[in-house]
């Protein structure tokens, strides 16, 4: 047989039966292994094949069951009676066994010990809905909510990250905290609670039937792959344990399971395998061989170490009270009694530590891959954990980033003991060359099928009945026509412990019920119901909070079919799924915590069981009396717990530093792909330019990245035409395109970092970092050129070919009036024309109508005067510069903003003001409309979410522009509380009536005569402060003078991008102390006149001009290592007094000798043998030469002057 090795996408395995006559040779590879043995490997291969009409099963004697369905997936050994027999069923067999194994009785079609009849009728149920409608709410309805899953704490993200490392650095420094780092592995959270809790997954939302698969987007259409990713969770699961625990896996499967469903508790993994898809390098190849020059061997098997790597990232304990999430300490010795594999974590406890971190990241972020970051962070680390899955053997070199988050100040202490108490624990399962000490696993762990046939290990296998069974690929790849058919063959190998039967996968088949939605109504029947323990109350209160105040959240309800026949008339289960779509949501809540401390914290999603029922007076009695124990022992465990904890705010301080070798392929190339197909390489280059602005790559990264990415346009466009490369494959085409592009140079393999077989990353840093030579002397670095409407490199505003003057604003902000200012000054001081289109005399779609006045006039400034609230109308115009080669600049209302609105309640008392004051308006908007002030709240409230910081920086982030209207006077006097009060209470209505109508107008519904007071008392209350209002206003004149100002500049060319406030590190290459070049010119010149041999020599060189800069070099990255680099950033911009003791010069070079002193307490040294500044370098040399100059000095070709007594001059020590 042969096996044809996939790469790139799933082809098709061929297996091929070699000619009878070689089966009777008797090869080495056949010694002391039978034909019957070795048939009953061939056996295995038969079984990949899964059919929807058939129903597999073995007649043989019950064999050991390995983590597989029992012996459906099992493989008889030699010497039992077995037969593989197809059997079609008719439908009311279903509930009956499909194998002759009595596990698999319980779990065909879901069928646990249930008569077919009650099923269909509690199905029937489920599918019309009645019993969920039919249920009443009444004082005997208690409700129990068991959340099944969370995800981790939202990290704290409003802060910029540089303000998040200075945080961390000073919690760390004054010994509040340690900062934990753990690797990023380039993958997808996977959370298991039990075969009867549920697996769940993060990237998309819905199910198809049930809680084994419940996921977070609106993209539905990923359902069906989505499905599949949850079975294959489950599946490498189930693997990790056979690998892992060997012949015992079986009963520690279930003993874990028990575990999880009998405490509540769920598991959360990152999962990593190439069936699911690319991300930013594909996991290591499966090991299949087919050795031709082996003709002895009669099969040939392929039984891998599968390519694809769990790791998990938090353990959750969600019983009673709220969850508690494992430290990583107690984390690691959860995995390690388990034998589950572990994460890569660092440590890092004092200031030194903690700021070399940082600094590594900085010279490594855009050139790292995972050999140079694991070694440079196992030098500067306190602690450092490896992972039992190394990065670079399971995934590769492409690291896509890290995580640094805030710990207790005592868990280097608590892992220390960890690490004592658990060791890491053997793989029984592994192969026996795996286990062997000192194989170096990045060898082959897979032997090719006739080293297999003569292995220790198939000899165990077929002595203890050890059956390892098909991999991931083979199953998926044999099941691919089907998407089902795949699915139930991974829970099938996986077997009962971790699926007992397909009620969570595919619902009831018996009845045909597949529905997974359950009536809307049992949502407010929850809400509504008395919580019959602790943990509910506080869930009721949060959800019911999250309601109230309209958080932008979505909240699901599903059928639980794994209790259909629990449900009856008064007992309803189902199962609610939350998810959390905005980060305002988490602001908001916040600030309801301070109000209300005992509130559960907010997650981005929940996973929660939910049963409804009717209670007697006995019972109820009983629940409360429960409850009052449960409550007590909940409150006592929070003041214990909370005077050693973090506050809130500190817990969450996270950072995820993500690498450019990873985001190159995952953003540039693959998120990329759809625009350069659809939209063309200009608008390919504008998105990718777009995307290294915002990233603040460096001007030289961004050069090498502009050449890459445009061949790389041309090779794929010219290869695929107008075919588009399926996103999921890319690396199939840019993998190979990556690597013959690394060959041209050592600069485009650091810019790489690794592709094919360019692995050796220990190499990369010997590359020149840009235009730095080793001594760090740079050369000017100019902006990128390009045409593209983007800003360049240095943050300044291109004058592009057209220009979108656009206002996201409310009504009343004055920019119908701009825009009239603007057309009557004759544009923005170029030739280009001015158009203005006014949204209210514009039918139709207006900004359709803007995209095709751009098309009709490419170079014309367009300003488009109508409120452009949304992400939606934003991207609209971000598609108009891509397509018309345009810039777009927004023109909004300066305000301070509150924390969820980017305007403050003084502007919109100043917009509504404005507005009421308007007569014969072109929209109707005046003060004759009747519900001006509603029309004002909802524009207000269309920003609700953002804060002003979040939405100035993502309007600069898309735009790379942003220009503010003058709008209040900074010295104004407060807004008096009777204006302050009719807004607030116009809020509160309009949240009122928006509940209960959505969009429906306010004239209309149940508040309408509510409306229609406010609307009178509004009119009078502003009206009364009419002459406070127009005081606290700048004067029109001035507003118009300062945006004109501002859109020329824009329009010029000339504008500056404001400052985020986003990280504004970049990558650093040295380190140094920088002096004064006026008093190391000072100090040459004072010699020059004292001492004749260096007048002399000076007098000719011009060294006044060409000395731009004047450092000390302590390290070099390319030199020294990122580690020796990294040790200085302690030490960052704090003053070093250096002794200048001579001065060396030959014919070509010039230098000051150096002498560093202490920062700090701290003797300063550096890594050069001789520290020096230097000073001049003849024509075609490097500074890095000065070096040499003691070497001349001993060869008799310099000169040294000693400078006695020493000259100190004080310097700053910085990174370059």
């Amino acid at each position: 047989m042969s096996y044809n090795q996939r790469r790139g996408g799933y082809r098709e395995q061929r297996w091929k039966e070699k000619p009878n006559n070689d089966r009777s040779s008797g090869s080495p590879a056949m010694e002391g292994i039978s034909i019957a043995a070795a048939e009953t490997i061939a056996n295995r291969l038969n079984m990949l094949s899964i059919t929807g009409n058939s129903t597999y099963y073995y007649d043989s004697a019950p064999g050991i069951q390995f983590g597989s369905a029992g012996t459906a997936n099992s493989f008889p050994m030699h010497g039992q009676n077995s037969t593989w027999k197809p059997r079609s069923y008719k439908e009311e067999e279903i509930g009956k066994a499909c194998f002759d194994h009595r596990a698999d009785q319980e779990r065909v079609n879901g069928a646990q010990k249930v008569s077919v009849g009650k099923s269909s009728a509690a199905s029937s149920n489920f599918s019309g809905g009645n019993m969920f409608e039919k249920f009443k709410v009444d004082n005997s309805t208690y409700s129990i909510a068991q959340i099944r899953a969370t995800f981790y704490p939202k990290f704290e993200n409003e802060k910029s990250d540089q303000e998040v490392r200075t945080r961390m650095i000073e919690m760390v420094s004054k010994g509040l905290a340690t900062m934990e780092v753990s690797l990023k592995h380039s993958g997808s959270l996977f959370m298991y609670a039990g075969h009867q809790g549920g697996a769940y997954a993060k990237n998309s939302y819905g199910n198809i039937f049930n809680s084994a698969y419940h996921v977070f987007n609106s993209a539905c259409h990923f359902i069906d792959l989505l499905n599949f990713y949850t079975a294959v969770g489950v599946f490498v699961l189930g693997q990790m344990f056979r690998e892992a625990w060997g012949t015992q896996a079986s009963k520690k499967q279930q003993e874990f399971n028990d575990l999880l469903e009998w405490n509540h508790m769920c598991i959360s993994m990152e999962l990593v395998t190439a069936v699911l898809g690319d991300h930013g390098q594909r996991p290591r190849e499966d090991y299949a061989f087919c050795d031709a020059s082996t003709p002895s061997a009669s099969l040939l098997c392929c039984f891998t170490l599968e390519d694809i790597a769990v790791v998990v990232t938090a353990v959750t304990e969600l019983g009673k009270g709220k969850p508690k999430f494992y430290s990583t300490p107690d984390i690691i010795a959860f995995c390690r009694k388990w034998r589950l594999p572990t994460n890569h974590v660092w440590l890092f406890s004092t200031r030194k530590s903690v700021t070399s971190f940082f600094a590594a990241y900085d010279a490594l972020c855009e050139e790292g891959t995972a050999t140079t970051i694991c070694k440079a962070l196992d030098v500067v680390a306190d602690v450092s954990v490896p992972g039992s899955k190394d990065h670079i053997k399971v995934q590769g070199e492409i690291l896509e980033g890290l995580v640094a988050r805030i710990v207790n100040h005592e868990s280097s202490k608590h892992m220390e003991q960890v690490l004592k108490d658990y060791p890491p624990p053997p793989l029984e399962g592994a192969s026996t060359q795996d286990k062997k000490p000192g194989v170096d696993r990045t060898e082959k762990v897979i032997e090719p099928a006739a080293k297999y046939l003569q292995s220790e290990t198939l000899k165990v296998e077929l002595e203890c009945g050890l059956d390892l069974g098909p991999s991931l690929r083979e199953i998926c790849a044999t099941n691919r026509s089907d998407e089902n058919q795949q699915i139930k063959a991974l829970l099938r190998s996986v077997g009962t412990s971790f699926c007992p039967n397909y009620l969570d996968w595919f619902g009831n088949e018996v009845s045909g019920v597949h529905s997974r939605h359950a009536d809307r109504s049992v949502f407010t029947k929850f809400l509504q119901a008395h919580p019959a323990d602790f943990s509910t109350a506080k869930f009721q209160e949060m959800i019911g909070l999250m309601r109230e105040k309209r958080f932008p959240a979505a909240f699901k309800c599903f059928h639980n079919f794994l209790k259909i026949d629990s449900v009856s008339s008064d007992n309803i289960h189902f199962k609610m799924v939350v998810h959390v779509h905005s980060d305002s949501a988490f602001r908001r809540y916040h600030k309801e915590m301070r109000y209300k401390p005992g509130l559960w914290p907010l997650y981005r999603g929940f996973f929660i069981d939910i049963n409804l029922f009717k209670a007697s007076k006995e019972k109820a009695v009983e629940i409360s009396r429960n409850s009052y124990n449960i409550t007590e022992h909940v409150k006592n465990t929070i003041v214990t717990s909370a005077k050693d904890s973090l506050t809130d705010e500190d817990a969450n301080l996270m950072v995820k530093l993500k690498f450019l070798t990873y985001k190159l392929r995952t953003f540039l190339i693959r998120n990329g792909l759809s625009i350069l197909f659809q939209e063309g390489p200009s608008a390919y280059k504008a998105y990718y330019l777009r995307q290294m602005k915002i990233w603040n790559t460096s001007a030289a990264k961004q050069r090498q990245l502009i050449r890459m990415l445009d061949e790389w346009a041309v090779h794929i466009l010219k290869k695929y035409g107008r075919r588009q490369l399926s996103s999921s494959i890319y690396l199939s085409e840019a993998e190979p395109f990556l690597e013959q592009y690394a060959k041209q140079s050592p600069e485009n393999q650091a810019l790489v970092g690794s592709a094919g077989t360019l692995v050796r990353a220990e190499d990369f840093l010997a590359n020149v970092e840009g235009n730095r030579d080793e001594e760090g002397i740079l050369e000017t670095e100019n902006g990128v050129a390009s045409s593209s409407p983007i800003p360049s490199v240095k943050g300044t505003i291109p004058k592009a070919e057209g220009l979108i003057v656009f206002f996201p604003g409310i009504p009343g902000c004055a920019k119908s009036s701009l825009c009239k200012e603007i057309l009557s000054t004759a544009g923005l001081g170029d030739d280009r024309p001015v158009h203005s289109l006014m949204g209210d005399l514009i039918k139709g779609k207006y900004w359709q109508k803007v995209a095709d006045e751009r098309r009709r006039r490419p170079h014309s400034i367009v300003l488009a005067d109508k409120n452009a609230p949304n992400e939606e109308v934003w991207r609209q115009i971000e598609d108009m510069c891509r397509t018309t080669k345009a810039s777009a600049v927004p023109v909004v209302p300066d305000s301070e903003g509150t924390e969820t609105n980017p305007f403050s309640i003084d502007a919109l008392a100043i917009f509504i003001f404005r507005v009421l004051h308007r007569v014969n308006h072109p929209g109707n908007l005046d003060k004759a409309s009747p519900n001006a002030g509603y029309v004002l709240l909802m524009f207000y409230h269309l920003y609700e979410g953002k804060s002003r910081n979040a939405f100035e920086t993502e309007l600069i982030e898309r735009f790379g522009s942003l220009v503010k209207i003058p709008l209040l006077k900074s010295d104004r006097s407060p807004l008096p509380d009777s204006i302050k009060s009719i807004l607030v209470e116009g809020i509160k209505l309009y949240r009122l009536h928006t509940n209960k109508h959505g969009r429906l107008d306010s004239t209309k519904g149940t508040y309408a005569r509510d409306w229609d007071r406010w609307e009178k008392q509004l009119r009078d209350t502003l009206f009364a402060n009419s002459k406070y209002l127009c005081s606290i206003q700048v004067s029109f004149e001035f507003a118009v003078t300062q945006v004109m100002g501002h859109l020329r500049s824009v329009a010029k060319g000339e504008y500056k991008t404001p400052s985020t406030e986003k990280r504004k590190f970049g990558t650093i290459v040295f380190a140094a102390v920088s002096l004064p070049v006026t008093e190391i010119q000072g100090l040459l010149d004072n010699l020059a006149e004292k001492n004749p041999t260096i007048e002399s020599f000076v007098k000719d060189k011009n060294i006044k001009n060409s000395l731009n800069q004047a450092h000390v070099t302590l390290a070099h990255k390319r030199s020294h290592g990122v580690a020796a680099l990294a040790n200085y950033a302690s030490f960052i911009n704090q003053k070093v007094p250096v002794d200048i003791t001579a001065l060396l010069f030959s014919d070509k070079l010039a230098a000051f000798e150096a002498r560093l002193s202490s920062a700090g307490g701290e003797k300063i040294t550096s890594k050069n043998e001789w520290p020096h500044v230097t000073l001049w370098t003849g024509e075609g040399l490097g500074a890095k030469e000065a070096n040499t100059l003691p070497q001349l000095l001993l060869d008799r070709k310099a000169t040294r002057i000693e400078i006695n007594p020493p000259i100190t001059i004080t310097g700053v020590l910085k990174f370059y």
